[in-house]
């Protein structure tokens, strides 16, 4: 089962991102590019739901056949 979780994703002065999320408590991960970030949070989020309750993972909308997902491109 796939589950949707938002993430806020800043570039911080030092260049590197911060991922941050209010759907999964303590989530944070950070990396070198906005991928290398979100292929962390994605981890970082397994261990965390699979740590915390299954209430906070029956939070999070489930994954329906069209949904809209952001593509970031570098030019």
């Amino acid at each position: 089962m796939e589950k949707i979780l938002h993430l806020h994703i800043e570039k911080l002065p030092e260049g590197v991102y911060l991922a941050t999320s209010e759907s999964v408590q303590g989530l944070i991960a950070q990396g070198r590019t906005v991928a290398e970030t979100l292929e962390i949070a994605r981890d970082v989020a397994r261990k965390l739901i699979e740590a915390q309750q299954e209430d906070e993972l029956a939070a999070l909308p489930t994954v329906n056949d069209a949904f809209d997902y952001p593509l970031i491109i570098g030019v």
